[in-house]
Parts: structure tokens; sequence; C-alpha cells
């Protein structure tokens, strides 16, 4: 396989070539009338879709639409899809490596099996007719209106993440728009290729030791803190929750019986999660941490406990990944203790700053996970990556973290990971630039070479058209205005603790009414107004959050008084932006203001705020 360097300057060649007046070496794309596409009989159902999809948008950008073959016949040249139709060896590729070969009468794309075909279509769509999937209801497909040269080529590509999931709303609503991302992580159906069969190690102990379940009985199951057990809880996962007893020898038992029972019922799994709940009640007992304080982190009872769990799943399915989670308590990795072989680290970098790139040195929340990313690197092969792209606790607000994705993704890719999640609003549709950050993470995910700026460049003019100007400046001046701040800052607070004020808000809007008065169709003002949403969202977090240590939202979760201030003037000034929040909502189908809170409940707390009945309108 070609390296991603040598790729990228095989396609730059071809450009090259292809831009040459007059060059006919290659394949004209406007020439291909009388084409065909061929597919051989013995075709995956991701290969034949893959055909459909060269078929589909072959047609829309030159108006004719190639008929679908068995084999080739006629005077015309050929679209080869597919091994068994393109004749290559495919015996040595990866599940999503992929070839594609251009030469005179013919185009030839084929992969490894099951993806590695539909997504050398995608890539042969993208880097020779220009085709981009901005978001679930926008390709942007150029037309061929003239001679379209593409120089002779043979290139071949290997990603170097097998794990790959911009997760977001927008791509857990549209599988087929996932799937042209190459996100492998969204759907089993095999015309998308399925998915990878290493899946997202994610909490599982309240699953394996449920409370309801074993609490009653057998408190010694479970985490002792300051001397005492557990006598009541009503959720495992979440604080205060419970964590296992992990020197438990019964627990041991009990959930190495339930992990082999799953992988039983699920033999095409090769990952399975044995990892803490989402809370930090580790257990302080004695034996657990003697463990603890030896290794110097409690993950070193962890690592004991899924280690033992992983030598007893190796006997009865070697093939398979024991994964748990790295995260908060367990982030940093035991000082001598190392994973089996079989054992799969997910890494979280929930501390992590929003505003730095996660390996600068001058970023005093991102040295300390460098730190412990190249810790596990040097004694675990099996490292995968959770990473944060959205603040959490305000869905809505301006999040100064466009710039960082770039270089976050090749840091992963450069310390061994495997694969990627990039949690964004995986909940909601319609989060604050949702679409262009899934736009830049799933480009950078799938091939790390890429440059960010000019992916959220591209993303801006193909999506906003004439209105995009005002609102790459907005962007560069959030993103200019949280730097010049010096804050450092994770995915869950005001917009004040990421450098961002009135001042932001003010702005924003008034670039968005530049964007707006320049917007020349219905279609390109919904996408403006849509993403002026944040603006307001700044206003409404400057006039009533100002001096927070938590969002409105996060208060309202955490059943506290839903504002800091009763002043008639700031309510006063924050009203409009309200009902600009709710009517673009609305009309833009934004689902959720933050992880945890619903617009019913919104609706409700800032009716009560106002004094407004339900008759009322706000």
């Amino acid at each position: 396989m070609q390296t991603r360097w040598a790729m990228a300057m095989t396609v730059l060649l071809g450009w090259a070539v292809a831009g040459c007046a007059g060059s006919t070496a290659g394949v004209d794309l406007a020439a291909m009338g009388g084409w065909d596409i061929v597919v051989g009989a013995q075709a995956q159902p991701a290969e034949r879709y893959a055909a459909e999809e060269f078929q589909r948008f072959f047609a829309e950008a030159a108006g004719v639409r190639l008929p679908i073959a068995g084999a080739a016949s006629g005077a015309g040249g050929h679209v080869f899809i597919g091994p068994d139709a393109a004749g290559f060896d495919v015996a040595g590729f990866g599940p999503e490596d992929l070839r594609i070969v251009v030469r005179p009468g013919a185009v030839l794309i084929a992969g490894g099996r099951p993806r590695g075909t539909l997504y050398g279509v995608y890539t042969f769509l993208e880097d020779y007719a220009g085709v981009r999937f901005l978001t679930s209801d926008h390709t942007h497909v150029p037309k061929i209106a003239g001679p379209a040269v593409i120089a002779p080529v043979d290139r071949s590509y290997r990603p170097p993440l097998s794990f790959r999931w911009s997760y977001y709303g927008e791509m857990g609503r549209d599988a087929a728009f996932a799937t042209r991302m190459r996100a492998n992580t969204v759907t089993n159906d095999e015309r998308f290729g399925g998915r990878t069969p290493v899946g997202l190690i994610n909490h599982s102990f309240g699953r394996y030791l449920p409370w309801k379940t074993y609490g009653k009985d057998h408190p010694e199951y479970f985490c002792e803190i300051g001397g005492r057990r557990p006598a009541e809880v009503a959720d495992d996962q979440y604080d205060p929750g419970v964590e296992p007893c992990l020197t438990n020898p019964d627990v041991l038992r009990i959930v190495t019986e339930a992990v082999l029972r799953d992988l039983d019922e699920h033999p095409e799994w090769r990952s399975i999660s044995v990892s803490q709940n989402d809370n930090t009640r580790f257990c302080t007992c004695t034996a657990c941490r003697a463990i603890d304080e030896r290794e110097g982190s409690p993950m070193g009872s962890l690592l004991t406990f899924v280690n033992a769990v992983a030598d007893e799943v190796a006997k009865r399915h070697p093939d398979v990944l024991v994964g748990t989670l790295a995260y908060k308590y367990s982030r940093k990795p035991p000082l001598t203790i190392t994973p089996r072989p079989n054992v799969q680290i997910q890494l979280c970098s929930i501390e992590c700053c929003m505003n730095h790139a996660i390996d600068d040195p001058g970023c005093p929340l991102n040295v300390p996970f460098c730190a412990d990313m190249e810790a596990w690197g040097r004694i675990c092969k099996n490292i995968y990556v959770w990473h944060y792209n959205t603040n959490f606790a305000d869905y809505l607000l301006p999040c100064p973290n466009l710039r960082v994705i770039e270089p976050d993704v090749r840091y992963f890719v450069r310390n061994g990971a495997h694969g990627v999640m990039m949690q964004g609003a995986y909940n909601a549709l319609g989060a604050e630039f949702s679409e262009l950050r899934n736009y830049v993470t799933s480009r950078l995910l799938w091939d790390p070479a890429l440059d960010g700026h000019q992916l959220v460049d591209e993303f801006l003019r193909l999506h906003y058209a004439e209105a995009a100007e005002p609102i790459r400046r907005y962007i560069e001046f959030i993103h200019d205005k949280a730097a010049a701040s010096g804050r450092h800052q994770r995915c869950s607070r005001p917009g004040a603790h990421y450098g961002l004020d009135r001042e932001a808000g003010e702005t924003g809007l008034k670039l968005f009414g530049e964007a707006m008065a320049l917007a020349r169709s219905e279609e390109v003002k919904r996408r403006v107004e849509k993403a002026s949403v944040c603006a307001h969202a700044m206003m409404v977090d400057a006039l009533l959050d100002a001096d927070s240590e938590m969002t409105i939202y996060w208060r309202m979760r955490r059943h506290r008084p839903l504002l800091q201030t009763r002043d008639a003037d700031l309510l006063a000034a924050a009203r409009p932006h309200l009902r600009r929040i709710f009517e673009i909502s609305d009309a833009c189908g934004i689902t959720m203001p933050s992880e945890w809170i619903s617009w019913a409940q919104v609706r409700k707390a800032f009716r009560e705020l106002y004094g407004l009945s339900e008759a009322e309108q706000f």
C-alpha cells in the first residue's frame, strides 16, 4: 500500500497532468456517455451499492446515466467496480483498503471487503469529479460542462484509522450519509458495508454487575469508600452511583461469566467492554487500595481485573479484544502492570482543553493527557481514543475549537491510535455549526493529511455560497478572541470560560445579518438562519450567565436556581434573543439545547422566570 503522502502526491500529479491543455492520455469525464458500469457476478452488496452510487452521482454531474452491466460489452469504455470486475487481487487488502486505476478507456475501482470498494468510489467522486458530501441533505456535485481529463492513475490507500466516528446526531439519523463520510460505526446494513466489528468501549459494569440484582444481599461486591459500602443506590452508572470492588473474587466470576455469555451470543463481535461506570466512586478497600497505591493509579486494580477477564476470553474467543476505558480516575496507566495482548484501551480526553491543540506544550490541561497517551503507547498496542468536540452544557454556544480538530487527529494517529471517536452533539440535531464540525472531523478521520483550515473554508463556500464570507469572519473572530483570552477550558462551561462575552454575541448578530442580506435563495437564507442561533445563544449566556460557573442548562439539570440575576433590565434584554432561539429551533429542526435538557423543559423554566402563562407568547 502507498503511504498517505505518496498517494497525495499521486493525486496532485494526476490533477496537474489533467490540467494540461489537450491532454488525452487518461480519461475525459465529459466523454463517457457511451460507457457502462461493470459489476462482477460475485459482487457483495456494498459493491453493488457502490456501482449505484457511482451511477447516481455521475448522472447528476454529467447528465448521463451509465447502465450497470454484469460484463463489459460494446465499443465504449467501462467503469469496473469491485475486485471481481476490476480483476484486482485483494487477498492482502484490509477491509477498507482501496485501489483506483485510470487508463484510456477504463476506470477500475476495487478494494478490500466489505467496505473498500464503496470507499473507493467515494474517493474517486471526491478527488476526480469534485463531489463533496457536505450534509445529509446537501451534496455538492459540480456539473461537467467541458473537458475534464484525468491523467493515468494507479493509486492505493489504507486509512490510518480502522475505527472512525464523528458522533453527531446528523450522522446517526442518516446511515447513507454517514457511509459517504466513511464513518464505519453507524449501521449494520450490508449495502453500506456494515460496522467495523471492533466497537466503541463504553461503561459496562452497571450492566454486568447491577446494584438492583446484587446490592441488597452483597454490598461487599461494590465500592468501599471511607470505610463504608453503599447502602442504597438509585442508578449504577452516574454520580453518586457505584463501582465494583475489583478484588472481590465473586465479582470477577460474575463479570467474566456475563462477558463470555455475551460473546457466545454474538460471535460477530471483535471487542467487548469491561469498563467502569460513569462516576468516580472507585473502590478504596484495603485490597484495591494496595494495588492502586503500588501502581500509582486506580487503573492498577482496574487493569488487573480486566487482564483476568481477558485471559478467560482468550481461551474461548482468541480474536476478541477486551476493552476498558482510561477515563477520569483511570486515565493514568499503572506503573508495572501491562495490558494483555488482547486488551483494548479506550483513552478519554474529557479533562482536556477545547481552546488549544491537544499537543500544545503550553496548555496545562493537555500536557498531562499527552504524557498519559504516550505512556499507554509504550505498553499497549490496542489504543483507541474518545475525544470531545462540543460544549455539552450548551450545544448552541460558540465553541472555539475548529482550529484544533486537525492537529488533534494527527496527534492521535501519530501516537498509535487505531480508532478515534469524536463525540459531538450526538443526541441532537442542529447544534452550533454541527454540520460544519461533522464535515471537518469526518474528512480528517478518513485522511489526517488533509488541511483543516481548507476544509472549513470549503464547507463555508459551498454550503453558504454568497453568504459565506461574513460567517467565515465570525468564526475567525470567535477563535481569535478565545485564543487572546489565554483561557484553558474543557467541554462543559459557559461562554466566559472560553474567553467569550457579550461582544461575541453582538459581533455575531452583525455578521449573520450581513450574511442574510447577501443570501440570494431561500435555501441559503435558511442555512444562515440556522447558523445564527449561536449568536443569540451567546447573548443570552452573556446577559444572564456572565459570572456563573455553570450554564443555564447545567443549573436546570442540577435543580439549582435558573438564573444568577433577577435584574429586570437584563431579563428584558435577553427576552428577544430567547424568542429568536425558540423560533429558529422550531423552524430549522434544532432538537436539544444541551446534552441533558429538552426544549419543553427550557420553555417551561423560562415561562416561570418571566411570569408567562402557557397562552402567552414568549
